[in-house]
């Protein structure tokens, strides 16, 4: 009979046991792994709220204003920079008449006239700066045909742009007969405004000046500097 043979099969090796030392190590550092990655999370969760909150605190501080911020000048100087301004534009728009102080109707008649307001602290609070104050020159002429009014426009809106000022609306015949120029400077603190209204000829401008601070200004005066001036007959430059 042919002889048997028997093939010996290799035994599998049997992974050497891991002591128990390593294994407790491990699963420390993986302990100590997420426990740090929590920790992280909950630091950043509660950093991103506490700079907000001091980005805003600093964003209150800047915006909000007080009387050091603005510059210590008399009413009348104000007045007479406001009616300075309205004209240089007014010379550049070709008007040679001369309008006196006041306004007999509103939107009708010729005007020439000052306001004055309060400047206010900003931020969060509608609060007034104690002795501040903002001037206002309006003027208004009647009987400017389009011919004199619309060129007009044009070339104050190119000077003012010439002369460092932002456009912030220049529109032409809307709705058919209204036209105007909104322009501003300084961070928008300085404006100047214009309208002609063609159905009725009526032409409109207006300047309005940066705070300042009244020197004389006393505890207890509550409306705002200047609003009891009058301006000076106002037209061309001389």
């Amino acid at each position: 009979m042919p002889e048997e043979i028997t093939t010996a099969t290799a035994a599998s090796p049997v992974p050497a046991p891991v002591p128990a030392t390593a294994t407790a190590t491990a699963t420390a550092a993986t302990g100590r792994t997420a426990a740090q990655a929590f920790g992280i999370g909950c630091a950043v969760l509660l950093a991103v709220p506490l700079l907000l909150v001091l980005a805003f605190v600093g964003w209150i501080a800047v915006v909000t204003k007080d009387a050091s911020d603005f510059p210590r000048v008399a009413p009348e100087e104000m007045v007479s920079r406001a009616v300075d301004r309205s004209r240089e534009a007014y010379d550049v728009l070709g008007f040679t008449r001369t309008i006196r102080p006041g306004v007999e109707e509103i939107g009708v008649s010729t005007e020439n006239t000052i306001g004055s307001d309060h400047c206010y602290r900003g931020g969060l609070t509608d609060e007034s700066v104690d002795g501040a104050y903002r001037i206002s020159h309006s003027w208004a002429l009647d009987q400017v045909p389009a011919e004199q009014a619309v060129p007009g426009l044009r070339r104050l809106r190119d000077h003012l742009e010439d002369t460092g000022w932002d456009i912030t609306s220049y529109r032409e015949n809307v709705s058919g007969d209204y036209w105007d120029l909104y322009a501003s400077r300084s961070g928008g603190d300085e404006r100047v405004s214009f309208q002609w209204f063609a159905d009725r000829d009526y032409f409109t401008g207006g300047t309005s000046t940066p705070c300042a601070v009244d020197p004389d200004w006393r505890q207890g005066d509550d409306q705002p500097a200047g609003d009891r001036l009058w301006p000076p007959d106002f037209g061309p430059s001389a």
